[in-house]
């Protein structure tokens, strides 16, 4: 899981076509490279505001530095983005990355000798020792579908060999899985494609048609027209932007075209039973999970955008007054690991991921993914109770598909194969900026046993490649923000355990007893349903909470 996945509109393809709108053809300007924000950038990030001083259901970040942190001193702390990859050029995080003082950059050498060589920011278990990286993958249910066709070929449930039935089980589940995964992933493409040339074309005619060439909410409200094709057509453009959350009909096109992109790569890589590029790439055996040293020192990777935003959230830095303020102050350092790719990625990865984040000093670990699948299960969780016998803190997002984890699955799973709790985990859902019907934010899992606490996860403001910055929403976004709560804690209370810092966001989350609208789905529930804690994370009572525990 490394973006929200693309959603439908329910705008008529017929209303993109409105005769109306003659035809016109537009030359764009060159855009110019992208100048950082300055200034005070904190009313584009919400989620640092306090529920008690600004009524908005934000974490109180800013509150917390503002009344209690003032006068106490942080040390240092690491957190691993195990992601996609981090564009460690961008200017606020280049200075927050961790460094490998044991390794000299660019030798060749494995000086450390931890097995990584000229891992001095972190390491890439998606890379070939040629340089190159692996970008697009298959989802899970895909490989273990062409492994199983190929393996259980003539073989029905009656005919399976006993020591096969556990094998031959999952694989009949993926099987259903990939069929209804292909027809929808397939429909929905042509959906988008159909799109495509009609709202290209319908904006571009209706900027000409209003002489705007900008179609914003104002410019749309505004429209002084008589014609009734172009008003339906002006109506249809704001439900649109309404539905999607962009800011004009240039933003809307690109979120269409990503979709596009989105969609392309599902049907040709992600559910393509005979792509797999890690066989010529990395050359590792993926079904041997006892090994470890493979990859390459490549974080950035062919896209960053995903773990660029991620890593800002914990924290970019503060002091610069430049772009965002991460939640974590400095000292806090990020450490790049890279096992996330487009598609479902590979227990093996995550486990060696976890193994070498602990290993070289992290002491929390942010998990922006998830998948249907897990089998080799046993991998991770050995790499779960590893980093908790180091203790380090776990933190992983729910995952962005409106269920319910009582009765779906999500991998990482929140609770062992035994069914314990994992004391080191916290799971995270996501929350909205509006303390209303829409506080869990309608993409994100939930569950009373399995999610443990949600987080702002909507329109979150945050670092992207290129030294630029953007909103992005998922619960990818509402784990780091509890990762860099998790941080604030560390980084002034150095004293808490992994399983105090859980303990604390747990006790500390605001309880909400707002009637919300069940993630995918119209029936209301009270909020303090969804999880565990019935709570969004609250660094200022956590930060209160931790002097008391550490008194």
């Amino acid at each position: 899981m490394t973006i929200l996945p693309f959603r439908r509109w329910s705008l008529s393809l017929a209303l993109l076509t409105l005769p109306v709108l003659a035809q016109a053809q537009a030359v764009n300007a060159p855009t110019p490279a992208p100048t950082p924000p300055t200034g005070d950038m904190s009313a584009a990030q919400w989620y640092l505001k306090d529920p008690q001083l600004d009524n908005v259901p934000g974490v109180g970040a800013t509150r917390a530095y503002a009344e209690i942190l003032k006068n106490l001193v942080p040390t240092p702390v690491i957190v691993a983005v195990i992601d996609s990859g981090i564009d460690t050029a961008h200017v606020d995080l280049k200075p927050v990355l961790w460094v490998n003082r044991g390794e000299i950059p660019g030798n060749g050498i494995d000086d450390d000798k931890n097995g990584y060589i000229d891992d001095v920011h972190g390491w890439n278990f998606l890379g070939g020792p040629d340089g190159r990286n692996v970008n697009a993958e298959t989802l899970e249910m895909t490989r273990i579908v062409a492994a199983g066709r190929k393996r259980f070929k003539g073989i029905t449930a009656k005919t399976v060999k006993p020591a096969d039935k556990a094998t031959y089980a999952l694989y009949q589940k993926a099987e259903k899985a990939y069929s209804a995964r292909l027809k929808e992933e397939t429909e929905r493409s042509k959906q988008v494609e159909e799109m495509s040339g009609p709202l290209t074309m319908m904006v571009t005619n209706m900027k000409q048609a209003l002489g705007t060439d900008k179609l914003d909410t104002t410019a749309l409200k505004n429209a002084n027209t008589s014609d009734p094709n172009l008003k339906r057509a002006v109506a249809g453009m704001l439900d649109m932007m309404r539905q999607t959350g962009a800011a004009d009909a240039d933003a809307l096109l690109k979120e269409l075209n990503e979709g596009m992109k989105q969609e392309r790569s599902m049907l040709d890589n992600s559910l393509n039973l005979s792509f797999n590029p890690r066989a010529d790439i990395i050359k590792d055996d993926p079904e041997d999970v006892s090994q470890r040293f493979y990859g390459n020192n490549d974080l950035h990777g062919p896209d960053p955008m995903h773990g660029t935003h991620v890593a800002g959230i914990i924290a970019a830095v503060r002091t610069n007054n430049l772009g965002i303020m991460g939640l974590a102050p400095d000292p806090v350092r990020i450490m790049v690991v890279r096992a996330v790719p487009d598609g479902d990625e590979r227990d093996k990865d995550i486990a060696n991921a976890i193994r070498y984040a602990v290993d070289n000093g992290a002491q929390i670990i942010n998990m922006s993914f998830g998948k249907e699948f897990s089998p080799q299960r046993p991998a991770v969780e050995a790499a779960y109770k590893y980093a908790a016998q180091k203790g380090v803190l776990l933190v992983h997002a729910a995952g962005n598909e409106n269920h319910n984890l009582d009765v779906a699955d999500n991998y990482p799973a929140s609770f062992y194969l035994n069914n314990t709790t994992i004391p080191n985990l916290l799971t995270v859902g996501a929350s909205g900026p509006k303390d209303n019907v829409n506080l869990t934010a309608d993409f994100s899992n939930y569950s009373k046993k399995g999610v443990d606490v949600f987080a702002p996860g909507v329109g979150i403001y945050s670092t992207l490649p290129g030294s630029t910055y953007g909103n992005e929403s998922g619960t990818s976004m509402a784990s780091p923000v509890t990762a860099g709560v998790a941080a604030v804690l560390k980084s002034y209370f150095p004293k808490l355990t992994a399983v105090d810092l859980k303990r604390i966001i747990m006790q500390s989350a605001q309880v909400h007893h707002t009637k919300v609208q069940t993630p995918g789905g119209e029936k209301q529930v009270d909020f303090s349903t969804l999880s565990v804690t019935g709570g969004v994370v609250d660094m200022y009572e956590a930060v209160k909470l931790a002097q008391k525990a550490t008194l």
